[in-house]
């Protein structure tokens, strides 16, 4: 049995902010601009939901 699980699920590979760039490929830098992009629409996502969420509990407030 071999110490070393090599079934095991391999982490995602993450963009570290300031991270040296000069050891990745072409295609791990494009990989790395679209996780990066798709984290930007979620972010995106989620500030738009907390800007509706406020402005109605504005809204209400403000009313009383």
């Amino acid at each position: 049995m071999s110490v070393f699980d090599e079934d095991a699920p391999r982490k995602k590979k993450t963009h570290e902010i300031g991270q040296d760039l000069s050891l990745l490929s072409v295609d791990e830098l494009s990989e790395r601009i679209g996780q990066l992009k798709e984290e930007i629409r979620r972010l995106e996502i989620e500030r738009t939901a907390k800007g509706a969420t406020r402005n109605a509990a504005d809204a209400l407030f403000r009313k009383g």
